[in-house]
Parts: C-alpha cells; sequence; structure tokens
C-alpha cells in the first residue's frame, strides 16, 4: 500500500572512517544526572530512580550550526556524551548493557530554558523546551571497539573561548550501564536508539554568532556556531 505522500528520509548520523550512516530509532534524554547540575538547577541530586525525556530522531544535527529557536529569549547550552545502540531489547541487566553499544559520540542538549521552566512551574510535559527543531547538535559517532575505558572521561564545553562546564563521567549519577538497564525496564530498546547520558554543572545561554567547542575526552569533540 502507498502513502499518500513520500516520507521523509529517516534521521541518520556519520561514523568515522566509514561510508555507511547510522540510522536513528529514538533519542532518550537523562534529567539530572550530574549532582552538580541538579543543584544548580534546585534540585537535590539523591540517587533517586533516574527520570527520563525525549527529544525527536530529527532533532540531531552533525553540521556544526545550531538555529536560534524563535519563541525563547533564555536557550541554555548542556554538553553531554552521547550513546547509541546497535541492539536492544527489555529488563537487559547492567552487566550486560556494554554489549549492545554501538558507538559514542559529543551531543549538545540544547534547551529553552524559559520554556521549560513555565512547563515546570505548571506541571506540563517538556517538550517544548527540549524537543524542538535542531535542538540536539552532535558530532559524528565513534565505534565502541575503538573507544578506551571512558567511564571517568573527562567532559567540557567552551564558548567563544571561555570555559563554561567542565567535569568527568564517573560524577555521572547513574551510570551508562545503568542508564541502558533503566530504559530497557521502561521501553522496548532497539537498534538505533540514542541516548543524551547528561550534563555537568555550568549550562548557561548563548547567543546568535557564539561558537561553541566541547568533547568528551577518548571520544571527540563538537565545534558548533549560533546562527
Amino acid at each position: 500500500m502507498s502513502y499518500f505522500f513520500d516520507p521523509p528520509a529517516r534521521p541518520a548520523l556519520p561514523i568515522v572512517g566509514a561510508d555507511k550512516l547510522f540510522p536513528v530509532h529514538r533519542v532518550y534524554c537523562i534529567g539530572r544526572n550530574f549532582a552538580a547540575h541538579a543543584r544548580e538547577m534546585g534540585h537535590d541530586p539523591g540517587r533517586e530512580p533516574p527520570f527520563f525525556f525525549c527529544k525527536q530522531p530529527d532533532n540531531l544535527r552533525a553540521d556544526g550550526l545550531f538555529p536560534y529557536p524563535p519563541a525563547s529569549q533564555d536557550v541554555h547550552h548542556e554538553i553531554e556524551l552521547m550513546v547509541v545502540l546497535g541492539s536492544g531489547g527489555r529488563d537487559i541487566a547492567p552487566a550486560k548493557a556494554a554489549s549492545h553499544i554501538f558507538g559514542y559520540g559529543v551531543a549538545l542538549d540544547m534547551t529553552r530554558r524559559d520554556l521549560q521552566s513555565m512547563a515546570k512551574k505548571a506541571g506540563r510535559p517538556w517538550d517544548v523546551g527540549k524537543a524542538f527543531d535542531d535542538s540536539a547538535p552532535c558530532s559524528a559517532l565513534v565505534r565502541a571497539g575503538e573507544v578506551a575505558e571512558i567511564s571517568a572521561a573527562k567532559i567540557w564545553l567552551d564558548v567563544n573561548g571561555e570555559r563554561r562546564q567542565s567535569g568527568a563521567l564517573d560524577q555521572m549519577i547513574w551510570s551508562i550501564d545503568e542508564q541502558i538497564a533503566q530504559l530497557s525496564q521502561l521501553f522496548e530498546l532497539r537498534a538505533g536508539d540514542v541516548i543524551l547520558t547528561g550534563t555537568p554543572a555550568g549550562v548557561g545561554p548563548v547567543a546568535r554568532g557564539d561558537k561553541l567547542h566541547g568533547g568528551v575526552s577518548g571520544v571527540g569533540e563538537i565545534e558548533v556556531v549560533v546562527t
């Protein structure tokens, strides 16, 4: 049976050293996964059950540009490690989680903070603050087998040459393996799923013309211009 109109191309990400693209299924994000960031957002960083929200697959953008979105006067940067899955399932044990990882990248969870704050106060979903067009600039992917142990890797972001965010992955409240395990209890994970694993403290506003440069040691770097 045919469609009424041609469906859009499936979102996909480049892979370093490969001539094939990584097709994206879903994009999951974990909230307040670094204690210092939780505190700066006014929350207790205790090890309560993690919570997740989603961006849309076509929010990912790997061309180094971030168009400043409409309807907001306060857009913030959040640098994150991006984990992508090559296989999935339900009720994955933490000890088995790494076997499902295809690779890693670096991403920005750009946030319309003013709209997110209004949604929080009203007890509403965060979609307008998090899942807007082009809200996840990202790097190309690196295969997991090409990445050394990253559990304590440094993560950082500079804006116009000034260090804004700095931390390490061992500061995450929930580890990569635990995040995969927890998500698999809520959803059937699949090949193509993307997980943004949380941001360190230091989030802040961006403006048109800003140049963002960040990275995760051992994984890669990202350079983004706000247009």
